[in-house]
């Protein structure tokens, strides 16, 4: 399989999925500004959205959208248990925390970034800080769901590693710097960090940049 990624980007999902599942990956790296990727095709041709991750199956068929391949590839190896089973009601609480990263933090933490949402950056933040104390409230420790490491846990990890970017002070919330910590320390997401070139950013120990960057 193939993944269509970009470094530190929220495909950095998937990838720690596949490390944690030991599932072999090719990671083909997009050119955000070309939208061409590294093995030479029109990213637009793949994704017409221009967006990355794009899962290839060996089949030739693709998959988009993170929460939905995240899950995908945690079926394919349920013995991993990064996702609880289908039917029951812990995978339904799974799901909805997916939801609710993906539509009340991926979106607008990511559009914190884009020059274009500047003048509606004030009621960005507002509404980042609203949910991330109504999520450091309602988590449970050291992951989302409790004990377990899941799908979630990649999916948040990623989004708030997004944080000096978008000009977000995670320090506010003592338990998130905790769960990033956590994370950031699982050897497999680890490997998938240093896979795609990301090391440590600044002093904090939690959150991880393209070497070149960190090292400025």
């Amino acid at each position: 399989m193939k993944l269509y990624m970009h470094p530190g980007a929220c495909s950095l999902s998937p990838h720690i999925v596949c490390r944690e599942l030991g599932i072999p990956i090719e990671l083909i790296n997009v050119d955000r500004a070309t939208h061409r990727t590294s093995d030479g095709e029109d990213f637009i041709r793949i994704n017409a959205n221009g967006y990355v991750p794009v899962l290839m199956l060996d089949n030739g068929e693709k998959l988009t959208e993170g929460p939905a391949i995240v899950q995908y590839l945690a079926e394919l190896h349920p013995e991993g248990g990064l996702l609880p089973s289908s039917g029951t009601i812990e995978r339904a609480r799974v799901q909805s925390w997916l939801n609710f990263i993906t539509s009340e933090l991926h979106k607008p933490m990511a559009m914190l970034m884009m020059p274009p949402y500047a003048p509606a950056k004030a009621a960005l933040l507002d509404h980042v800080s609203k949910r991330l104390t109504w999520l450091s409230k309602h988590m449970k420790t050291p992951y989302v769901t409790g004990e377990a490491f899941t799908v979630v846990d990649a999916y948040l990890f990623v989004c708030l590693n997004w944080s000096p970017w978008n000009s977000v002070e995670l320090a506010r919330w003592p338990g998130l710097q905790a769960f990033m910590k956590s994370v950031g320390q699982r050897p497999k997401v680890q490997e998938a960090l240093a896979a795609e070139g990301l090391g440590p950013y600044g002093d904090s120990g939690i959150f991880y940049a393209p070497v070149a960057r960190s090292e400025q």
